[in-house]
């Protein structure tokens, strides 16, 4: 029986979303793979956590689980983080029960 890894080759690099969290904890002070990204290319909405991760490039890339369209990336460069969240529409990051309140929020995610 044939290995279906060996079949695809892309799928044999993709990690889940939870292989982004060490890096992402660098830059935020939650725990970022429970936050919702709202995808720019096909508009669905997925926990980080969910997302496929590639991390055999110089930046880890996040693509979204529905369409692949890369979402996120994120890297490192003389001592600089460098995040692109140019393919994330919105990015709802929860915040942590011991933080109260914060600023009110739309019922839908949408910001303004």
């Amino acid at each position: 029986m044939t290995d279906p890894v060996t079949l695809d080759p892309i799928a044999a690099r993709r990690l889940d979303g939870n292989a982004a969290g060490g890096i992402l904890a660098e830059v935020f002070a939650v725990d970022v793979t429970a936050a919702r990204s709202r995808c720019a290319g096909c508009g669905a909405t997925s926990m980080l956590g969910a997302h496929h991760v590639y991390a055999d490039a110089p930046a880890m890339v996040l693509r979204c689980p529905s369409c692949t369209g890369m979402v996120l990336r994120v890297g490192m460069r003389e001592g600089r983080i460098l995040l692109d969240l140019s393919g994330s529409r919105l990015l709802e990051i929860p915040m942590p029960a011991s933080s109260g309140g914060g600023p009110a929020t739309e019922d839908d995610g949408e910001l303004g």
